[in-house]
Formats: structure tokens, C-alpha cells, sequence
């Protein structure tokens, strides 16, 4: 055969039948390793603690198996490649000239373009069932978590038990979080309790209205894998459902100024019992100001004479409350 008149064709049909089957075997082992891959996804993140956070590693795992077979097998290749199709040694010849193949065009075109509308419709889906592009009942929410779970043996014992005996939900107003430069603000209308702790009962669909006094806040908690911009101005309505008792970090995860990091406070998830025992002994203190790390800094700072001094946004006053995290740890 005259090596001019190579093409794809051609070369594809010199491939052996024992090539052909390592082919084969290496794409599967590509695919059991990628697999494998999704499954060690969930332990990079903290613990699962709402139905949002099944839901989100669901499709972080999804994508951490597209995105491992994709990396595996174009780094394969090209480690094959250079190790075993090298040119032989002081050859500075030209290759074959091969000529494009119409086929092979269509089929590394048509992949990309359908894995993107695969990943698009599935994280479309997720979002969707997390209301935040559409509500969704807590009822169903909780269902699609717990087939999630059953499916999958990665999901830790906790969460299943967590689900499994849902609490009825009971209908509460909205908790009213505050933002500002640089404290939240919890306040459940409901007792007429002021918080710088955010506390919720288990197993039932928590709702806030998110407003900001000043500059752009937003409300992070990892462990339940939802976040929330908070724009000055409007009020933001957002929902999410806890669905492990414990103690988790909230943080402000949008750059705010000077003392932003300090912005940050905890998220307690107890039974209905507990909340409840929680709400009736913060309605009994008298609202005091809270303790806030960016107040004593910037007083600090304000006061030096000499070394390093930055200048920085007047932290907003201390938020007037009943229960403070920093007064009861």
C-alpha cells in the first residue's frame, strides 16, 4: 500500500483483532476507574446536612465521572503516544500525509455537543428540584432524597436515618436575616427572638427573607450546598431543608470589605422539641448587643499611632439580641 494514500479507512482496518479487544478493555477500564472516581467525589465534600446537599453531590459526582473519562482517556492516549509511537531515533521525516475523515468529524463533534446537553439538562433538573428556579414540595424533596441514598452506598447511615422518619412539617414565618458590614442578624417573627446563631428544627423546610443594609452579602452554609446573594434593596425569598442535627458554619461568601472573613456564625439544626425549649429561653433574655470581631478590630487599628494602618469602612453597630453565639458557646 502506498503510504500516501493512507486515511483513517485504512488505518483503521490494519488494526488487529487483539488490538481491538485492548482497545475495548482499556475504555472499560477507563470507565470502572471513572466510576470509581465519582464514588471518592462525595468524600471531598463536608458532611451531607440538608436534602439540597444529596441533590448537589448527586451532580458533582455525575460530573466528576464524565470529567475522569474524558482527562484519563486523553492523558492515556497521549502517554501511549509518546511511549510507543515515537518517531525512531535522528528521523526528522515528515508523517503520513492522512487525510480528514468525514465520520470521525461527526462523531468527536456530536459527543462533546451531547455530553453538554446531558450535563445542562441534569443540572437544570437539580436546581430545579432545590427551588431555586421553581418551588417544589418539601414532601417530594425529601422523597427524591431518599431514593438518592437507596441508590447509592457512598451516602453516609446518618443521612438515611435523618430521612427516614420525617418530622410533620409545621407552617412558621419566615426567619428575617439581616446582613451588614460585618454581623447577621436572625430574627424569627414568630417569638419575637433576635439571634446572631441561626437555629432550625430537622426535617422541615426552613424559610428566610434575605435583605442586606448596606453592600452585597451572601449566605453560604457547605454543608447544606446552598448559597444565596444577598443585594441591597430587595427582599430575597430562599428556602432550604436540614436534614441532620448538628452544628455547621455559615459564612458570608461575597467579598463585602475590610473585615468580610469575620463575617461568619453557625447554623444549629435540632429536633422540633429542642427548637422550640431554644425559642421560648432566647424569648426570655433582654436584647443586648452582640459581641462582633470586626468592631474590635477596626477600633484597634483606629487607634494606632505608629506600624501598619489600613483604611477600612466604619463596621456597622452590633445587631440588639437575645441569644449571641459568642456569649453562649
Amino acid at each position: 500500500m502506498n503510504i500516501d494514500n493512507i486515511n483513517l479507512k485504512s488505518i483503521a482496518s490494519l488494526l488487529t483483532r487483539r488490538q481491538t479487544l485492548q482497545l475495548a478493555g482499556l475504555a472499560i477500564a477507563n470507565l470502572l476507574l471513572s466510576l470509581w472516581m465519582g464514588l471518592q467525589a462525595y468524600k471531598w465534600m463536608p458532611e451531607q446536612a440538608s436534602a439540597e446537599a444529596v441533590m448537589v453531590d448527586r451532580l458533582f459526582s455525575f460530573m466528576t465521572v464524565i470529567g475522569s473519562f474524558i482527562f484519563l482517556g486523553v492523558v492515556g492516549t497521549l502517554l501511549y503516544s509518546v511511549l510507543f509511537q515515537r518517531a525512531a531515533k535522528y528521523d526528522a521525516s515528515d508523517g503520513p500525509p492522512i487525510e480528514g475523515n468525514v465520520t470521525l468529524e461527526v462523531v468527536w463533534t456530536a459527543i462533546p455537543i451531547l455530553l453538554v446537553i446531558w450535563i445542562a439538562a441534569f443540572s437544570y433538573q437539580t436546581y430545579h428540584q432545590m427551588s431555586i428556579l421553581g418551588p417544589i414540595k418539601t414532601q417530594a424533596k425529601v422523597a427524591m432524597a431518599e431514593e438518592a441514598i437507596a441508590t447509592d452506598a457512598s451516602f453516609s447511615g446518618d443521612a438515611v436515618d435523618a430521612l427516614a422518619e420525617p418530622q410533620p412539617p409545621m407552617e412558621m414565618s419566615p426567619i428575617e436575616v439581616r446582613s451588614r458590614q460585618w454581623s447577621w442578624e436572625f430574627y424569627y417573627p414568630d417569638a419575637n427572638v433576635s439571634s446572631t446563631e441561626l437555629h432550625l428544627p430537622v426535617n422541615q423546610r426552613a424559610k428566610f427573607k434575605l435583605t442586606s443594609e448596606d453592600v452585597l452579602h451572601a449566605l453560604y452554609v457547605p454543608a447544606f450546598r446552598v448559597k444565596q446573594d444577598i443585594v441591597p434593596g430587595k427582599v430575597i425569598d430562599f428556602s432550604f431543608t436540614p436534614i441532620k442535627v448538628g452544628r455547621y458554619r455559615l459564612r458570608d461568601s461575597e467579598y463585602s470589605g475590610t473585615y468580610f472573613a469575620s463575617n461568619q456564625t453557625y447554623v444549629v439544626v435540632e429536633t422540633q422539641e429542642d427548637h422550640q425549649k431554644w425559642l421560648r429561653m432566647a424569648a426570655k433574655n433582654p436584647l443586648k448587643p452582640a459581641p462582633n470581631q470586626a468592631s474590635e478590630e477596626y477600633k484597634v487599628v483606629s487607634q494606632r499611632t505608629t506600624g501598619y494602618r489600613y483604611e477600612s469602612v466604619q463596621p456597622s453597630p452590633a445587631p440588639l439580641v437575645n441569644y449571641s453565639a459568642a456569649l453562649n458557646q
